[in-house]
């Protein structure tokens, strides 16, 4: 992300804050937004004056709220990517990156729509297309460790993409409510993705 110094200090009404990343500020905000209404119905108008700045200020990161869109999903996948390694490295190793995979959609619903949705199939940027492909690559990596396979094994993009469908499903299952009276979520997460043998 940027590190420039937004200097556009005319544009600022006098309750405002100083942001040393004017860019992430926005991101950040974006994402609150998004998270508040689990919907992407909000303007750069809106996000410059929670911000503090001008609405002209905005428009020296993004040309419009499609962009700030994109880094709002870039944004998502370098987090779901540690949310991925951080389950990974507390236990189970692959089947922990599978709790963790859950767990992020779980506290992140309207972001981990946006990411996954409509919008990134037909929006792309090249900050967007390298933090999804890191996200993907964190899965494949624990597969072909999983599997003691090269990461090349033709095995390893078929075994991704079925644990992949495995733990999406899931987490829309459970966003959708469709799981809500089926008992204990985290119990139900923990027995759909147990490693067969470790019993409970």
């Amino acid at each position: 992300m940027s590190t420039s110094t937004e200097a556009d200090n005319g544009s600022r009404s006098s309750g405002s804050y100083h942001h040393g990343n004017l860019r992430a500020a926005l991101v950040e905000a974006g994402l609150h937004l998004l998270e508040q209404g689990d919907t992407a119905d909000f303007s750069l108008r809106e996000l410059a004056r929670q911000v503090g700045v001008s609405p002209n200020a905005t428009y020296r990161h993004f040309a419009n709220k499609e962009a700030l869109m994109m880094a709002m999903a870039a944004e998502g996948f370098r987090r779901f990517t540690f949310a991925l390694t951080e389950g990974a490295a507390s236990g189970n190793g692959f089947f922990g990156a599978g709790r963790g995979y859950v767990g992020f959609a779980r506290k992140n619903p309207a972001l981990f729509r946006l990411m996954f949705g409509r919008f990134t199939s037909t929006h792309h940027s090249e900050e967007l297309g390298e933090a999804g492909q890191t996200a993907f690559t964190v899965l494949s990596s624990g597969v072909a460790g999983f599997l003691g396979a090269p990461a090349d094994d033709p095995r390893v993009k078929t075994v991704a993409l079925q644990c992949w469908s495995l733990v999406h499903g899931l987490s829309h299952l459970i966003l959708d409510g469709q799981m809500d009276t089926m008992g204990d979520i985290d119990e139900l997460v923990g027995a759909v993705l147990r490693p067969p043998g470790m019993g409970k």
